[in-house]
């Protein structure tokens, strides 16, 4: 067999759990979690020295639909059914049909049995809706992003007797036993399962992956994801059998702030903010989304942009991830866009034109070159504020093809018995490339898919349990 997979024949296990969780981020503890909650005993295994993955680093919002966090935030009207759609849009209908829904009409009781069971405080935020979503759906944390939500995950793993974390305990393997997969190989033993759930990040880490399948351009940007991402689960699942999916997809962002972050959150897009090139030009329509503005500023003279907005922008901005970007001192600041440019380096001459054709369109006295319909008011509000970014690789979205219990599937579409992937371990909802993220596919399909997981190993447990009890 191949390096990563191993018979049960070819190893001795030292000891044995239940439930088998690879990896600590998000999708890990709600797989743990979700599986304690059904009965069943779990041993997570984390490669790293803390919890938390690419959630950790995220912006912490799930998108979910119909929830009563939106009803008490003032959205009555949304539905799963909206929800699939916008994702639908987004990825040109490119991701399987069923996980989609599966993934939306499930968010509403994901997002609620995170605060009811789990014990997560979330909310809706309204403070701007994110391009391509019709309505306000992103459920996080009050305050602290992703890292509050690992918190919280991690702080519910922790009192949960049913749940065994280790840290800094790499998996190096799948162990099979005629087809089906029976334990994990670590570097102090092979371990026994009777389920193993693959919660690993994606390949982003990995950067001869990274140019295999994304592309050279992509391989040379910025990576501002977890390095623990090393696609680990993806090239044992192959060896196992499974068929993969989407693995030219990936979550970019358009706005990393120069040098080494933080990332510029896209709200202050949606206020008003432009992005221009080293002469002082945009070049591209910037509501489009973050994901795929990456590939564009990457194409730029230098691979970078600087982002300017005015005062009005920078105040609709406070009180979100802006915050950050502040107190980390990327925010340059000038009482006129002539002293704007002049501090930033950038073509004074050419950035005020490029401001008067944006405060033209916001006004509706033309069209942009570029096809924006929204300016927030256009940059007509002094003193003016810029920030040095670059385009950025954060996560990849394609991994095995799972069914909708999570379930890792062949070629053939039949299940592997014994296997179950979520996160960026799995192939997500994104389609192809940068275009079809919307933004939350990460963290929906991370979180929905491990407590999916967790859920499906512990019951069919239970029922092959059953099975063997009966005469």
């Amino acid at each position: 067999m191949a390096a990563e997979v191993s018979s049960a024949g070819e190893v001795r296990f030292r000891e044995g759990r239940p439930v088998v969780v690879v990896g600590a981020g998000g999708c890990g503890m709600a797989a743990a979690l979700a599986a304690s909650r059904s009965g069943a005993r779990v041993l997570v295994l984390e490669k790293g020295s803390e919890p938390g993955g690419n959630t950790a680093l995220s912006t912490g919002l799930i998108p979910a639909a119909g929830t009563r966090f939106q009803r008490e935030a003032g959205v009555p009207d949304d539905t799963p059914e909206l929800m699939a759609e916008d994702i639908f849009r987004k990825n040109k209908r490119a991701s399987d049909p069923a996980l989609t829904r599966h993934l939306c009409e499930t968010s509403a009781g994901l997002v609620e049995w995170l605060a009811d069971e789990v014990g997560c405080e979330l909310v809706c935020h309204t403070d701007f809706l994110y391009p391509g979503h019709s309505r306000f759906r992103m459920h996080g944390p009050p305050r602290g992003y992703g890292a509050e939500l690992v918190r919280q995950l991690a702080g519910a793993v922790e009192r949960d007797p049913s749940i065994e974390l280790r840290l800094e305990t790499p998996v190096r393997g799948l162990v099979l036993d005629e087809g089906r997969v029976v334990g994990v190989k670590t570097g102090g033993g092979s371990i026994e399962a009777g389920a193993v759930i693959l919660a690993l990040d994606g390949f982003g880490g990995n950067p001869e992956m990274v140019r295999k399948h994304l592309g050279p351009e992509v391989a040379a940007a910025p990576y501002f994801g977890s390095p623990n991402n090393t696609g680990d689960g993806i090239r044992w699942g192959i060896a196992a059998g499974a068929a993969a999916g989407y693995l030219d997809a990936y979550q970019g962002h358009g706005s990393v702030a120069v040098p080494g972050g933080p990332l510029v959150t896209w709200g202050l897009v949606m206020n008003g903010a432009i992005l221009v090139n080293r002469h002082g030009r945009r070049f591209g329509d910037e509501s489009r989304g973050y994901s795929e503005f990456a590939r564009e500023v990457l194409a730029q003279p230098g691979g970078e942009a600087w982002e300017i907005f005015d005062q009005r922008a920078h105040d609709a901005s406070r009180g979100t991830r802006f915050e950050e970007v502040i107190s980390a001192g990327r925010v340059v600041r000038g009482g006129t866009l002539e002293e704007l440019a002049s501090a930033l380096g950038l073509p004074a001459a050419a950035l005020a034109e490029t401001v008067a054709t944006v405060n033209r369109a916001a006004g509706g006295e033309g069209s942009d070159p570029f096809g924006r319909t929204a300016f927030a008011g256009g940059l007509s509000e002094p003193p003016f504020y810029g920030i040095h970014v670059r385009g950025a690789l954060f996560h990849t979205q394609g991994g095995l093809r799972v069914d909708t219990g999570a379930r890792v599937l062949r070629p053939d579409s039949s299940p592997i018995p014994g296997l179950y992937a979520g996160g960026g371990t799995a192939a997500g909802i994104s389609g192809n490339g940068a275009e079809g993220y919307l933004a939350g596919n990460g963290l929906l399909a991370a979180l929905g898919l491990g407590r999916t997981a967790g859920e499906t190993a512990s019951r069919e447990l239970k029922n092959a349990a059953q099975t063997r009890r009966q005469p």
